[in-house]
């Protein structure tokens, strides 16, 4: 039956659950759940369906086709911070509002971050497992300190100022690149990108993904970081080249990678990147913990209430 015809107005939520404070706070509809892995498709054929007033987007895109098929369509409500796969030009074309659970998750973003970067610079993962094989390298293997080493953070919203927090108190110094940042605390200074590639042993990426960024990181940034540097990333794949910087974990420029996000996702079997010990891999689940999922799916129901309440234009 559709949500018409049951009497309520529909919500279409593109995963297969919503957190229960969430679904609490939208019992005046009906939610209309696309699945663990939905696809663009079905999320069109279930906007055509049931002609959601909402849809909040937790995975895959909802682009113009989901929006032409459900008439009734006021807002697009992210179940996180980043909106780079929700059409937003076609939505502002088409009257609808879209917004996001900004900040909700930074405190788990921030902390996988900081997990990646660590296990990037004590070679967790691989000395784990060379003991599971037998091996004791305490007289060979060095790790990196980082206490007095330079972080680069590239975006300074709600992540990233956490991230810096958490390195400063490591007795890292702190620099970072964000054209709207403001009100920096003093152990965070403010510099050009071009300082970032630079002057950084450690570069974290906490920015959206725009048209303007895409592939930021690619051989030609690399090239000017440090030798030996590590590269974070817990924001989007796109951001970074991935061929560019693979050959450059492989001749040892860059140090390490801890990757959270990729260009494709989920992952494809044999990617090149699964095969690179140096290169620390976690499947876009940095805003994914117990406190984070309730936040998130509270303030996405809350952002679409707000919408929803207000006359049509």
């Amino acid at each position: 039956m559709s949500a018409a015809a049951a009497g309520k107005p529909a919500i279409v939520v593109t995963a297969a659950d919503l957190a229960p404070e969430a679904q609490a706070l939208l019992q005046d509809f009906e939610l209309v759940y696309a699945g663990q892995t939905p696809t663009e498709e079905g999320i069109v054929a279930l906007c055509r369906e049931h002609n959601p007033v909402a849809i909040i987007v937790r995975y895959n895109r909802v682009g113009a086709a989901a929006m032409d098929a459900a008439p009734a369509l006021r807002v697009i409500s992210k179940h996180g911070s980043g909106t780079d796969t929700i059409d937003k030009v076609a939505a502002a074309q088409r009257g609808i509002e879209v917004v996001a659970a900004v900040g909700v998750n930074a405190a788990a973003v921030a902390e996988q971050a900081l997990a990646l970067l660590l296990a990037c610079a004590k070679s967790v993962v691989g000395l784990d497992q060379r003991m599971r094989a037998g091996h004791w390298d305490k007289s060979t293997h060095k790790s990196l300190e980082l206490g007095g080493k330079t972080i680069g953070l590239v975006g300074l919203g709600a992540i990233g100022r956490r991230m810096a927090a958490m390195a400063h108190g490591l007795g890292m110094r702190v620099i970072g690149f964000d054209p709207y940042a403001a009100n920096l605390p003093d152990y965070l200074a403010s510099v050009p990108l071009d300082t970032i590639w630079r002057e950084s042993d450690v570069v974290s990426l906490h920015c959206p993904l725009t048209d303007e960024n895409r592939g930021m990181v690619n051989a030609q940034t690399l090239a000017q970081c440090r030798p030996g540097v590590i590269l974070v990333n817990t924001a989007r794949g796109g951001l970074v080249d991935e061929d560019a910087l693979l050959q450059a974990v492989r001749s040892g420029h860059v140090r390490a990678a801890g990757l959270d996000s990729f260009a494709v996702e989920p992952m494809a079997p044999g990617h090149p990147f699964q095969q690179e010990p140096r290169i620390i891999l976690s499947p876009h689940i940095g805003g994914v913990t117990g406190a984070a999922y309730v936040n998130m799916g509270v303030a996405a129901a809350r952002n679409a209430l707000d919408v929803l309440a207000r006359p049509r234009a």
